[in-house]
């Protein structure tokens, strides 16, 4: 016998089946707050990360949670298809049949740019919400890094390589090293690898040999953080390497920027703001110029002609005493090119 309650929600009378549709009611319930939330945020900020979390511990991720909260960032985890439900549905204008139609239609407004994460919810990926320095974050996700070992089956995100010298082991553990063609020798009582020698290479399959070697030279290989897939903002998606951009860099970029467009105005005589005072600059020049074969002359120029005698007088004295300096040199060369001349009288003696 089916019972409904005022909130409309089934319930059976038989005890051996209401246990299980309370759950279901329950799990619902999670769903329907899940879809709240993420909608909530997706309002809220105007910026997120889409990361791949594969390989990431649950310790990984709790810690990144508490790094995250003093800096206002949010971050969420789901699967997918319930991800791409609760956007989709946010993105979906509310009709009359729909539950949530009296709560959805005076708040709904569209916000068809959230289809562009929808489309990237691909594989273990999550979202970082935050109206901050999105750089920040990605710095807190790479101090994060945990060394991992290698496990059979695993595919390899890196190569491995191991590197020459004393390995620690004993002569009775060479096989390990036989079954995968490293050379090695006995030093000691130890066995020494004779060079570096490339085991795994990256997208390699982990096998049985390379995992137990590995674990003797008890080296972990790999390292697993959250990667940043892309980067949302604004309704737009870019890609990681906007994160390496500081402040300086666009700065520069503009100043950049700004010069190119002086530079092109003056050359094509087409005003822009940048070019004016270049452009001021080059007018008073030629103004000033005509001045000092006129006899026009303005309060600017006289300044400039004032000048330019001050600077005759002074190089005046200075030219008198450069020239008296290159003057003795002169006459030691005379003196030496007549040695020279004398000198040369031997090209027809005993030399010969």
């Amino acid at each position: 016998m089916l019972i409904f309650n005022n909130q409309n929600i089934c319930y059976y009378k038989d005890k051996k089946t209401m246990g299980g549709l309370k759950k279901k009611s329950e799990k619902r319930i999670k769903k329907e707050e899940y879809w709240v939330k993420l909608q909530e945020l997706s309002e809220k900020y105007t910026k997120a990360l889409l990361v791949d979390v594969d390989n990431v511990s649950s310790k990984q991720i709790n810690q990144i949670r508490l790094k995250l909260r003093p800096i206002g960032a949010k971050m969420i985890m789901g699967k997918n298809t319930l991800m791409k439900a609760a956007l989709n549905h946010k993105m979906t204008e509310p009709v009359e049949t729909d539950v949530d139609y009296e709560t959805r239609k005076e708040t709904w407004k569209n916000c068809d740019e959230l289809d562009k994460i929808v489309q990237l919810l691909k594989g273990n990926t999550g979202l970082i919400f935050s109206n901050g320095d999105l750089a920040e974050i990605k710095k807190i996700l790479d101090q994060e890094a945990r060394e991992a070992p290698a496990k059979v089956g695993a595919v390899a995100p890196d190569e491995v390589w191991i590197r020459a010298g004393s390995t620690g082991l004993d002569p009775k553990q060479t096989s390990f090293f036989q079954q995968l063609n490293i050379q090695t020798k006995i030093v000691k009582t130890q066995i020494e690898i004779v060079a570096d020698r490339k085991i795994i290479s990256s997208g390699q399959k982990i096998e049985a040999t390379h995992a137990a070697l590995l674990d003797k030279l008890k080296i972990r290989p790999f390292s697993y953080k959250m990667h940043v897939k892309k980067v949302y903002e604004e309704g737009s998606i870019f890609n990681t390497d906007v994160l390496d951009i500081t402040p300086e860099d666009i700065l520069s970029r503009f100043r950049q920027s700004i010069g190119n467009l002086a530079s092109i105005s003056l050359a094509s005589g087409y005003v822009t703001k940048p070019a004016v005072p270049h452009i001021l600059a080059n007018a008073f020049k030629n103004l000033a110029s005509v001045t000092f074969d006129a006899d026009y002359s303005f309060k600017q120029a006289d300044k400039l002609k004032e000048a330019a005698k001050n600077a005759v007088h002074v190089s005046a004295p200075t030219a008198t005493v450069a020239a008296t300096t290159t003057a003795a040199p002169a006459k030691v060369e005379e003196k030496k090119e007549e040695e020279a001349d004398v000198d040369m009288g031997g090209l027809f003696g005993d030399d010969y």
